[in-house]
């Protein structure tokens, strides 16, 4: 592969093949700085007609911690103190009141999902954003730690209250620390998991 645009093997190795999920997490401090980078990176990652519904809430003051912790499963809870960054990933119901600007080359493009039962569409793009997130954190040095497990309605809620937004999944950020990590779980083969038709 000599192809200038082909990632070499360091940094695939930091986005895939060694990146980890963590549960623990080293006593380092994220700033505010990283995280605005981060957004900047994922907001580029491709989303039906640019649609862009996903939304975030960086969760790092032990007041906002306060509030995510009574709507945590038991298991995630201690994990999800010790982080320095929950990530609430959600998304936007109105999405599509932004159509007019992310999608300026079709007039009339808000009337194919406004007044529509949105559901796939926000589940689907507003994981995928999530998933850009993650890579954009991995890419920035940041370990990430993505979870379910938690009350979506309780979390919607407290921090999106009197908003469109809905809670979609968490995901933990920081600087991971290796002696709590699990030895890495198989994943499937291309055989398994793939077809070519």
């Amino acid at each position: 592969m000599t192809d200038s645009k082909i990632l070499g093997d360091e940094p695939l190795d930091l986005l895939f093949r060694e990146a980890r999920t963590y549960n623990g997490w080293q006593e380092k401090p994220v700033s505010d700085a990283l995280l605005q980078a981060v957004y900047e990176l994922a907001k580029f990652g491709p989303t039906a007609a640019n649609t862009q519904p996903m939304r975030v809430t960086f969760v790092k003051s032990p007041e906002a911690k306060a509030k995510l912790k009574p709507h945590l499963d038991a298991g995630n809870v201690d994990k999800t103190m010790a982080a320095p960054v929950t990530a609430i990933v959600a998304y936007d119901l109105d999405f599509f009141e932004f159509m007019p600007r992310v999608f300026p080359h079709v007039t009339g493009a808000i009337d194919w999902y406004k007044g529509k039962d949105n559901t796939e569409h926000l589940l689907r793009n507003g994981s995928l954003g999530g998933a850009y997130l993650m890579l954009a954190a991995r890419s920035l040095g940041l370990d990430c730690g993505p979870m379910s497990g938690f009350n979506i309605d309780g979390v919607s809620k407290e921090f999106f209250g009197g908003t469109k937004w809905r809670a979609n999944f968490l995901c933990n950020l920081g600087y991971g620390d290796k002696s709590k990590l699990h030895p890495r779980s198989p994943r499937l083969s291309f055989d398994e998991a793939c077809k070519i038709a």
